[in-house]
């Protein structure tokens, strides 16, 4: 006993002490990004959107939706993200918009300054203290619902300029990471045509609306962009074909109609969970995606029974991606038709990653076991007090491996979408899912059109 206090009072011991001490801390104070959500998640579950930017607030340490973090780094970020999903719900568009564009911002330079020091503590330490980045399919919507903002408000020059923010991202999804058959990008290009066919662009939106077209669904989308192409040079096998021998309909100057499009988003993609299997059942699960010499060296330390356990993180159940959503205009329902799954892109996106995120813990493990060695061999190897040092490192870096659950949570599950001619004049829409619903009164120009959107979030 005597040894261990004079040990104590040594620098080692300080160094033990403390990694104690951050461990204790770690397990009672610590809960990852799932955490700081859990209000907002619990709130939007009992239909109370406005009690879920309340929660948000509080977690940016702000006073209200209005106002910005003074850091947008980090998770704050993601945060701020959510909340423009949920201001978006209540047609608070303007304030979307801000939170939209101020996330796209700091998201970008997150993605692009993956450093050493990122990679460093990642290694050692935990896969959420590395910073965010961003799936292909996050990054896409982001411009892809803020253009819904200014198209609600018939700003057309604002839609124009997220729409081309998102031809930059398109193109480096299909391009570089060669996603071609990403479904968000149909969407993107549905309302991205939309966009320049309103603003009298009609090359610019056939070339969005051919990629829209290669995607399932928006059939209402084939009348204006058979019109569009008897008036156009833009040419495509799919636009031809198309187009066929059909005479196009007739514009909407010439019937003295206007238009009326819808965008239905709800449910909520499946967010991330902190997830603890046996390490056994670990390598067994993802044998495949674990570096052969990592797969020994986790079944060594199994077996001296120094871990048992891998901390990693996985998809929690989605919520309300089969409901049917139901649209009126005047009384009469109008048919919607699916624009993109999202919560099948999301499963989609983390199954291809899983296993390397599986195989990262172990290899963080792994590190962690080897510091505890060099504590081990420092305090001396077959004293009672490096094997409490030993023991102490490797808790604290352990429990410091918190799993990295940060994500996007506030997206909808699904997107329905269509577009509907209706009699110059004033009109009432009703739009429901899951028990949100959104009624507008619009006054539609002869040629004119308005959007009309509804994000239930529940």
């Amino acid at each position: 006993m005597k040894d261990i206090a004079k040990w104590i009072g040594t620098g080692l011991g300080t160094v033990l002490a403390v990694s104690i001490l951050v461990a204790l801390s770690l397990l009672t104070g610590c809960g990852g990004h799932e955490a700081r959500t859990l209000r907002m998640r619990t709130a939007l579950d009992e239909g109370q959107p406005k009690a879920a930017i309340a929660a948000l607030n509080d977690e940016l340490d702000v006073k209200s939706s209005k106002d910005l973090p003074a850091d947008l780094q980090g998770d704050n970020a993601l945060l701020v993200l959510d909340r423009a999903s949920i201001q978006q719900s209540l047609a608070q568009f303007p304030d979307s918009s801000r939170d939209f564009e101020a996330s796209d911002k700091a998201i970008d330079m997150l993605d692009l300054a993956h450093n050493t020091a990122d990679t460093i503590s990642e290694y050692i330490f935990s896969a959420s203290a590395s910073r965010y980045k961003a799936p292909p399919y996050e990054k896409l919507l982001i411009n892809t619902l803020n253009m819904i903002n200014y198209l609600e408000r018939g700003d057309l020059s604002g839609a124009r300029i997220e729409a081309r923010r998102l031809s930059v991202m398109q193109r480096y999804v299909v391009d570089s990471l060669q996603e071609k058959d990403n479904p968000v990008i149909g969407l993107g290009g549905f309302l991205a045509g939309l966009t320049f066919e309103k603003s009298g662009q009609p090359d610019e939106a056939l070339r969005y609306y051919d990629e829209a077209l290669a995607f399932s669904g928006f059939h209402s989308l084939r009348g204006p962009a058979r019109l569009l192409v008897q008036n156009t040079s833009y040419r495509s096998p799919r636009l031809q074909a198309l187009a066929g021998n059909e005479a196009p309909p007739k514009s909407l100057d010439e019937t003295g109609e206007g238009e009326i499009i819808l965008v239905l988003g709800y449910g909520r993609v499946p967010h991330k969970i902190a997830n603890r299997v046996p390490i056994g059942l670990a390598l067994t699960l993802f044998a495949d995606a674990i570096n052969p010499n990592d797969v020994s060296a986790a079944n060594k330390l199994a077996a001296e029974g120094l871990v048992t356990w891998i901390n990693y993180p996985s998809l929690a159940p989605g919520q309300g991606s089969y409901a049917i959503p139901v649209a009126t205009i005047d009384g009469s329902a109008v048919g919607v038709e699916e624009a993109v799954d999202v919560d099948k892109q999301v499963r989609h996106e983390w199954h291809s990653i899983e296993g390397r995120v599986v195989a990262s813990a172990i290899t963080r493990m792994i590190a962690r076991a080897a510091v505890g060695e060099g504590v081990k061999t420092a305090a001396g190897r077959d004293s009672t007090v490096g094997f409490i040092a030993a023991i102490g490192s490797v808790l604290a870096l352990t429990v410091a491996d918190t799993p990295d659950t940060r994500s996007w949570e506030t997206l909808p599950a699904r997107v329905a979408v269509t577009r509907v001619r209706v009699p110059a004049g004033k009109h009432t829409i009703h739009l429901d899912a899951r028990g949100v619903t959104r009624t507008a009164q619009v006054n539609v120009q002869k040629g004119g059109w308005s959007l009309v959107s509804l994000m239930a979030l529940r």
